[in-house]
């Protein structure tokens, strides 16, 4: 897979749960090239001031402030493209949960957890809790580039 070369070559570890979704049939990647523009806020910058919020809860005031989800192809284009992450950071990508085999909703999170960069799923339930500290990455005014080629 061209993905997992492409990481490979930076260096970058993918973590169980990021692997799987990267290989399940849901995972896409377009054949257009877009140019997205992508926006990180916390869940407190959304406007919680609670110590846990839902995902669900989450994404529905992500979507009142006019941010989208992004395509999963995102988190790992994200990864590919953002090497000078500090050391700590992880932005968790909004976006449809994909299920691994077993039937579990993950999504993926582009993190530097200080012994490299990485790609990680977690927990993609509607109910799954986030403190209000996480970082969530939206989209915002997509428009479609022409590919090069």
């Amino acid at each position: 897979m061209a993905l997992r070369d492409a990481f490979d070559a930076i260096g970058c570890n993918i973590g169980g749960l990021a692997g799987e979704i990267l290989a399940r049939p849901a995972f896409a990647v377009s054949t257009t090239k877009k140019t997205v523009n992508l926006f990180a806020v916390s869940v407190q910058e959304l406007g919680f001031d609670t110590d846990a919020v839902s995902l669900a809860a989450i994404y529905d005031r992500a979507r009142q402030l006019g941010f989208g989800l992004a395509a999963a192809e995102v988190a790992p284009q994200l990864r590919l493209q953002y090497f000078d992450q500090p050391v700590g950071e992880f932005l968790i990508v909004g976006m449809e949960p994909i299920k691994t085999w077993s039937g579990v909703p993950v999504i993926l999170n582009v993190a530097n957890g200080g012994a490299g960069l990485l790609l990680i799923g977690q927990d993609g339930a509607a109910d799954a809790e986030f403190p209000v500290t996480s970082r969530f990455v939206f989209v915002r005014d997509n428009e479609v580039v022409p590919a090069q080629g």
